[in-house]
């Protein structure tokens, strides 16, 4: 009973205040992660009344199979912008500054974290430093999809900034992998190859064979219904199905083998959407009934939002550090990547901002980092980063697609179709 009605104060609440972010003409997932916040454990649920809010963390993490849902059709929505004539156009500039971004702010966090150790070694190590910057990589692209969506943003911008954000994913995994490796050598004194630099490879091969095995099984099981109805029902299923499969972990030879949810999910949409003739309407029909998904998705992100973080000095000032110069790599890095492949003027300027938003993959990786000596150090960064960057970074995508002419600013009609 609890349970359904905090489901329904979740999502009544979050569509209730996003009419008030309209007025205040923020985006409607900062509504959302608001919501979450006022009915987290440090607000409303720490009035412990049943069913109003979520009393403890605990409460909070039972309903994480929502989220995992929810990351997994956000995953296979973006991989339905990866269709062949985009990759045509764009697809080297996507790669190169997908790269490039993320690499830079990892650079970046690096150096100044690392200053910050040889001028204050009491405050973080080393080895947490460059797990920090790692960290620093990942984009979310929960937010930055749900912002397109909601304002129907259409561009040259908007179609690079969902190719990057998917394929920054792989490159976080990959840089995350080698940091961390690097940060347990430095503290137990022993390198391993295998977990530095070939489970991450193996990863991100077995998510791709994964989706693209799916993506074939799910055009091939559609071609037998033509009901709209039971052909959604089908793409649903196979959401759970691929979201359910990329959690399988195993070893083989010594190498310990998984998945990444958002990989699979998103290469499952990226070959469906190329093979199949009515994918385009089909998706629309996803689209409509995963709304109040996200909308839980979101509630229930800013309900984990930890607020005991702001009450340690040291982990404010290196959120701090890291808020800033996180920011400042991905807006160079995607200003001179965008700049040395030829993009537009509006492409070099704002897709920078757009690529600030952080939190799932972020959370993930500094759950895994806890396993160093001042874990809960880097842990403790990342949640107030991703406090942070969940409730300005909407903001600030939404400003930068509207000030690159990619939204329409009357909101009147469909920016799809003004840009077409």
């Amino acid at each position: 009973m609890e349970i359904l009605i905090c489901l329904s104060a979740a999502l009544i609440g979050g569509l209730l205040m996003s009419r008030l972010a309209k007025r205040l003409a923020l985006p409607a997932v900062t509504a959302y992660l608001v919501t979450g916040l006022l009915l987290g454990p440090f607000c409303l649920g720490a009035l412990a009344i049943p069913g109003l809010g979520f009393a403890s963390m605990e409460a909070v993490e039972r309903l994480n199979i929502l989220s995992q849902v929810a990351l997994g059709f956000i995953a296979f929505t973006i991989g339905n912008e990866f269709r062949v004539s985009q990759l045509k156009s764009m697809g080297r500039q996507a790669i190169a500054v997908g790269i490039f971004q993320a690499a830079a702010a990892t650079l970046l966090v690096d150096l100044f974290l690392i200053g910050l150790h040889l001028f204050r070694p009491e405050m973080i190590s080393v080895s947490s430093a460059i797990t920090l910057g790692a960290i620093a990589a990942a984009t979310a692209p929960a937010a930055t999809l749900m912002v397109v969506r909601q304002y129907k943003a259409d561009g040259p911008l908007t179609r690079l900034l969902l190719m990057v954000v998917a394929i920054d994913d792989a490159v976080g995994l990959v840089l995350f992998s080698a940091s961390f490796g690097v940060a347990t050598a430095l503290e137990s004194g022993r390198v391993n190859i295998v977990t530095v630099l070939v489970e991450p490879v193996v990863e991100i091969l077995l998510s791709l064979a994964l989706g693209i095995v799916a993506g074939f099984m799910l055009y091939w099981v559609e071609r037998f219904f033509h009901s709209r109805s039971k052909r959604l029902s089908i793409s649903i299923g196979f959401v759970l199905l691929t979201a359910g499969l990329s959690m399988v972990e195993f070893e083989a030879g010594g190498i310990r083998c998984g998945f990444s949810l958002l990989l699979v999910c998103m290469m499952t949409g990226t070959l469906f959407c190329n093979i199949c003739d009515f994918s385009e309407e089909l998706m629309d029909r996803v689209d409509g009934w995963t709304a109040p998904l996200f909308v839980l998705f979101f509630v229930l992100s800013g309900a984990e939002l930890d607020l005991s973080v702001l009450r340690n000095p040291a982990v404010l000032l290196i959120g701090v550090i890291y808020i800033l110069v996180r920011s400042l790599g991905k807006y160079l890095g995607a200003y001179v990547s965008c700049a040395f492949t030829g993009c537009g003027a509006n492409i070099q300027k704002y897709l920078g901002i757009t690529l600030l938003p952080q939190a799932g993959v972020a959370l993930g990786m500094a759950i895994t980092a806890q396993s160093l000596a001042d874990g809960a150090v880097v842990r403790s960064v990342v949640l107030f980063s991703v406090l942070v960057y969940e409730l300005v970074g909407p903001a600030l995508t939404k400003r930068a697609l509207l000030a690159a002419g990619e939204i329409n600013p009357e909101g009147q009609r469909s920016a799809r179709q003004q840009n077409g």
